[in-house]
């Protein structure tokens, strides 16, 4: 990352705080002070998007044109609902990376915030797994395992419906450790102000239509192949040729079945941004949320 780029966001969040310059805290329980906040934050976010367009490698790929016009409406006329953000992209894509990075920096500021990962609602495999003997001779012999019809996108659903309406869930949990394995409403997992719920089937079906924000990271194939290949071998311990065959499948599934999502999203995030840029991105956006007067 430029360094330049690092000093920016720094020095905005340093100009911020000590600005003489500031709103008078605006009352949210009114639909004024409602409206009043979204106007601000609409040319606020604007802000943001000009300086990071300038920036040697920008974190925003993408913003479609009414997306802020639309999320400042939802802040004003359902205040309490929960924000749901839905993350996906194609396999090593850096869905996790970026998830995390957006947890760290909201738990930094003490906001209350769930992460929910939709890889655990693949369909429970074990007995396919018994009877081919492994899970790369079960993709070899056909098996779709990032297709739609792989997970349990009906009991997806069903979470997603409750936590957004403020009830607390026991999500399925798959087990990675190559047994294909999953049980049933075996993590706990709040609903919190913040819901960000991340993984390839995140948008699947009719999942996509209760996010508030829905993001998509996209990396160059390359930095994604390289990703992708060294996770398989040091991590999942796969040798290399069937890491080499996984790959040539994930390809083609992702072309398939999550690059469509492409459209649908709000935001599409550079996947390969530094992580510090981007943690200053997001402190910065909150800084201009927070900091009022009074």
């Amino acid at each position: 990352m430029n360094e330049d780029d690092k000093l920016g966001f720094a020095h905005l969040i340093e100009k911020e705080l000590n600005s003489n310059d500031k709103i008078l805290k605006p009352d949210f329980n009114q639909k004024t002070g409602r409206e009043l906040l979204a106007f601000y934050l609409q040319s606020k976010f604007k802000q943001v998007i000009a300086y990071d367009s300038k920036a040697e490698i920008p974190i925003f790929r993408d913003i479609k044109y009414d997306f802020i016009q639309k999320f400042s409406r939802r802040l004003i006329q359902n205040p309490q609902k929960r924000i749901m953000i839905g993350i996906t992209g194609e396999s090593a894509s850096g869905k996790s990376t970026i998830c995390n990075q957006i947890r760290n920096v909201i738990l930094k500021f003490n906001m209350p915030v769930t992460i929910l990962t939709a890889d655990n609602y693949f369909n429970d495999i074990s007995d396919l797994i018994a009877k081919y003997g492994s899970f790369d001779a079960l993709r070899d012999n056909g098996y779709d395992v990032d297709s739609p019809d792989s997970f349990q996108l009906d009991v997806l659903t069903e979470d997603l419906e409750k936590i957004s309406k403020g009830e607390d869930i026991y999500s399925p949990e798959y087990l990675i450790n190559g047994t294909g394995i999953s049980v049933p409403k075996a993590k706990f997992v709040p609903s919190n102000k913040v819901i960000v719920v991340e993984g390839m089937a995140t948008m699947y079906g009719k999942n996509k239509d209760i996010y508030d924000v829905k993001l998509y990271v996209e990396t160059d194939l390359d930095i994604r192949h390289d990703r992708f290949i060294n996770r398989a071998c040091t991590e999942r311990n796969q040798d290399l040729e069937n890491a080499k065959k996984h790959w040539e499948y994930i390809l083609g599934a992702g072309e398939k079945y999550v690059k469509p999502y492409r459209s649908e999203a709000d935001i599409i995030l550079n996947g390969d941004s530094d992580l510090d840029y981007f943690s200053q991105v997001l402190e910065y956006i909150h800084t201009i949320t927070n900091n009022f007067e009074g």
